[in-house]
């Protein structure tokens, strides 16, 4: 771990990030160039002290967990990123595969949609990043361990999402689902993290087995979802997904589908966070 150069290279990024570029109010009466210690320990997650500690280069080895929390927060680019993790004495997470981070201009277009909520995902549907209106309407995926990572695992295998919906409805996501992962499968043969989840589901879902045999192929571009929230009912959204040129990546984007989604979804954001249940869809 190169202490004294961590701690430079985490001052410097913080020194160069605009408060507007994060969400953070930019006031006449501010001082500090970039963002405040405690603003990074709040967008991180971790506390001002180790921050500090952190600039100071006199923490103990931050894990990979705060790494990433730390690269998110100050938006670093993939190469940024990789260097944050060599500095800190960790090899730095592989371009592909489960241990990917958002990407920071994803993490950045989060930011600037403001109150429509979106997030980024990964090809095979992990919920990477998502900004705060998208934790109001959905709950916050990015905790999610296991197979339950997986939007396409949780969809065949959790009874709670498919009373959500009606039996045309959520026939027709699930076709969406497999046919967007065979896509995934098809641009990475032999990916052990593709195959086993496909193996896993095969097994754990009659119905997954019987589309998968259908063989049929496609990259989801648009559509719409019904979101069943705790406090304000169903929202019908229309979900726009935007893909990074390597295709391993999305943004997705939901806007409110007609009058009464925009009414419940400002209602929403006046609410605030609410407990949501363990199934609700994206």
């Amino acid at each position: 771990m190169q202490r004294e150069q961590l701690a430079d290279f985490l001052r410097r990024r913080r020194e160069a990030i605009r408060p507007a570029e994060v969400g953070i109010a930019d006031g006449p009466r501010r001082r500090t160039a970039g963002l405040r210690r405690e603003e990074v320990a709040m967008l991180a997650g971790m506390s001002v002290d180790y921050v500090i500690r952190l600039e100071q280069g006199r923490s103990s080895q931050p894990s990979t967990q705060l790494l990433g929390a730390l690269a998110r927060a100050l938006r670093l680019t993939d190469d940024e990123r990789s260097h944050l993790f060599h500095l800190a004495g960790h090899q730095p997470p592989p371009a592909d595969g489960i241990a990917r981070l958002a990407r920071a201009g994803l993490v950045r277009l989060l930011d600037l949609v403001g109150d429509t909520p979106a997030m980024v995902l990964s090809d095979l549907g992990e919920v990477l990043a998502q900004n705060r209106m998208s934790i109001l309407l959905t709950g916050d995926h990015t905790g999610l361990t296991g197979d339950r990572r997986y939007v396409a695992y949780r969809y065949f295998t959790d009874p709670v999402i498919r009373d959500l919906h009606g039996p045309d409805e959520w026939q027709r996501h699930a076709r969406q689902q497999v046919a967007d992962l065979r896509a995934v499968a098809g641009r990475r043969p032999g990916d052990p993290a593709v195959t086993g989840l496909i193996e896993r589901l095969r097994a754990a879902s009659d119905v997954f087995r019987r589309l998968w045999a259908e063989h049929e192929v496609a990259v989801r571009r648009a559509d719409r979802k019904t979101f069943m929230h705790p406090r304000v009912g169903r929202i019908t959204m229309d979900c726009e997904t935007l893909v990074t040129p390597d295709l391993g990546q999305q943004l997705l984007v939901l806007t409110p589908a007609d009058a009464e989604a925009r009414e419940k979804l400002e209602l929403l954001r006046v609410l605030g966070v609410e407990e949501f249940p363990a199934g609700v869809p994206h």
